[in-house]
């Protein structure tokens, strides 16, 4: 087929890529914003600062417990309605928080992120949602670049964190007020969504591989391995960056300013990372994002300067990047269009849980490892090892398969 043709045939992908690119930037600046004002808002509401990070733990604990009702909404009723519930709870979540911080009540203030769970597992679907309308030879491309929408959001979100921070007499009170007016602008992009809503399958239709025999396909179990180990290794790192700048003598605004550089190495690179995929495999690609996150781990573990914080998230970031859109390009080539809702609501569920898990030992690992902070980060990184083994070991099972066969 001609690029002229392919072209048409991807006309109406392009347009819903640009309307998700700008959900991804508008809606997506919520989550830098918490994430880096999350912990520390934690560390002051919290009696036990173990318990710094427990807020963002709840938000991906939310997530992961959302995935699957989050998909079967989208299957059942359409990407529409799935998003616009996304952006319902984000908005409810910002509330939520914002009470919880005006009383001083932490377990409120718990049950504000645990709702904004809701709104991180509904952008999850973003980049799936990309591919809906996309050929083939697109969808890699349409991943990448609804993921590259985040970039604008890495630069927006802790900017306004450093605006609303302080902005009030409570801390951080602010920062959640300007969380619900971003849920509230940013859901009218998506009535200019364009993705049919899925037909309802005939009583005879096929129903689709059962969610054991999906996750006995190969390249759907490293898929899925290699994104949970990407996002899971992200979020313990990134979760705990924050306590560790301000704890090693730097202050908020450098942890926002190196969360602000850590996600714009998450999303920069997605402008390419379709185009690399395309002409070197999307294998190579995820090894290559697992061997960048174990560099991450290297330069955390060689000093705690401004400029190893600074480093290590860099690459950090764009080690997720590779890992985490090669793994989604890899699941999304893998499955009918019946069983869409099945393999993507099963696959956030086990990244999500993977990330909680994750979250809530980036707490443990930084505030109660060692008794300083120093001692706490060194505990984050190391942590890195055994799950980037298991990626590995899994994507090399995958690459020796052919030949063994």
């Amino acid at each position: 087929m001609t690029d002229a043709a392919l072209s048409r045939d991807d006309s109406r992908a392009r347009r819903n890529v640009m309307v998700l690119v700008g959900a991804q930037a508008v809606l997506g600046a919520q989550l830098p914003m918490i994430f880096v004002v999350g912990g520390l808002a934690g560390q002051s509401l919290a009696s036990n600062p173990c318990f710094a990070t427990l807020p963002i733990s709840l938000i991906v604990l939310g997530s992961m417990l959302s995935a699957t009702p989050m998909a079967h909404v989208m299957q059942r009723f359409g990407r529409r309605p799935g998003f616009l519930l996304g952006a319902l709870f984000g908005a409810m979540g910002g509330a939520v928080g914002a009470w919880g911080l005006y009383t001083a009540s932490f377990p409120v203030f718990l049950l504000g992120s645990f709702l904004t769970g809701t709104y991180m597992s509904a952008q999850g679907f973003y980049r799936f949602a990309a591919s809906d309308t996309a050929s083939d030879a697109f969808r890699p491309k349409a991943i990448s670049y609804v993921m590259a929408g985040g970039l604008l959001s890495a630069i927006v979100g802790p900017q306004l964190v450093k605006l609303t921070s302080m902005s009030m007499v409570i801390p951080f009170l602010g920062t959640y007020f300007a969380v619900i007016a971003v849920n509230l602008l940013g859901c009218l992009l998506f009535f200019l969504l364009d993705i049919p809503r899925p037909p309802v399958p005939a009583h005879d239709a096929p129903r689709g591989r059962s969610r054991i025999e999906l996750l006995r396909t190969p390249r759907i179990a490293v898929a899925v391995i290699c994104a949970t180990v990407a996002y899971s290794l992200m979020n313990l790192v990134m979760t705990s960056t924050p306590l560790a700048v301000v704890g090693c003598g730097f202050t908020p605004g450098d942890a926002a300013d190196i969360v602000s550089a850590h996600v714009l190495a998450m999303y920069i690179p997605s402008f390419f990372t379709g185009h690399l995929i395309a002409r070197f495999g999307v294998e190579r690609i995820v090894a290559t994002g697992l061997v960048i996150l174990a560099g991450a781990g290297v330069v955390a573990l060689s000093g705690v300067g401004l400029e190893n914080f600074f480093v290590a998230l860099v690459l950090l970031g764009l080690g997720w990047n590779f890992g985490f859109i090669g793994a989604t390009a890899m699941l999304a080539g893998e499955h009918e269009p019946h069983e869409r809702g099945r393999v993507q609501g099963m696959n956030d569920l086990i990244v999500f849980g993977g990330v909680t898990f994750a979250s809530l030992a980036s707490g443990g690992l930084m505030n109660c490892s060692g008794g300083t902070p120093e001692a706490g980060w060194t505990a984050v990184n190391v942590a890195m090892v055994p799950f980037l083994t298991l990626a590995g070991g899994a994507l090399i099972w995958l690459a020796m398969r052919p030949r063994a066969a």
